[in-house]
């Protein structure tokens, strides 16, 4: 039973790990801003030759690493995880944004219906991974390791950290890609819904 259990959570992972990817697709074809955990591989893809899903997998790995250096040994090696689910989702997200190269909104009307389903789509995806509760994206991961190490509320630095992410985005795009790019009103609105999504969700699954 506890192999049955384990393998339906880990079905779960990936499930919610191919939504968010979707989503993520979604936001970079609606031009308005990508989300702030996108932001950076988006802009980094813009001035290199790294795709989306490769940036994405590089920054996780860099996340990794900060978390190694700022827990040492309360590091647990279970969250070496959180390696082959950024590869995975890494791949996952160039995949995405493949099948959606041919579609794409024609006004700006059709921008926000977009950025919607894209912010819908992350939202469901982070409460299937939050829900699955197998291993955490390097992302939280971090911000959960500097939580351990200061004073800080999960929600306050998670609120922190997006904060940085877009403001690194917003640095590099000006400094390697000729203006401000990735970064727009759609990520303002991925920052204040895809968490509200998340827990609406969260809700519907504990009921199950």
């Amino acid at each position: 039973m506890k192999k049955q259990h384990l393998a339906a959570r880990c079905l779960l992972l990936c499930a919610g790990l191919v939504i968010m990817a979707f989503g993520v697709a979604f936001s970079i074809k609606a031009g308005l801003g990508t989300s702030p955990i996108s932001s950076v591989p988006y802009v980094i893809s813009l001035f290199s030759n790294f795709t989306v899903g490769t940036a994405t997998i590089c920054m996780h790995c860099v996340f990794i690493f900060l978390q190694i250096l700022l827990l040492r040994k309360r590091y647990r090696p279970i969250q070496l995880l959180q390696l082959p689910v950024a590869v995975f989702f890494g791949y996952l997200t160039d995949f995405a944004v493949w099948i959606l190269q041919k579609t794409g909104p024609q006004n700006y009307g059709q921008q926000w219906i977009f950025c919607a389903v894209g912010i819908l789509l992350v939202g469901i995806g982070v409460s299937f991974e939050v829900t699955a509760g197998v291993v955490t994206l390097a992302g939280e991961g971090l911000v959960l390791a500097i939580c351990q190490v200061a004073p800080v509320k999960f929600g306050n630095m998670k609120v922190l950290f997006d904060v940085s992410l877009v403001v690194i985005a917003c640095v590099l795009s000006l400094l390697f890609a000729g203006g401000l790019h990735g970064v727009r009103e759609g990520t303002v609105a991925a920052a204040v819904c895809v968490g509200q999504v998340a827990k609406l969700f969260n809700r519907i699954l504990s009921r199950n």
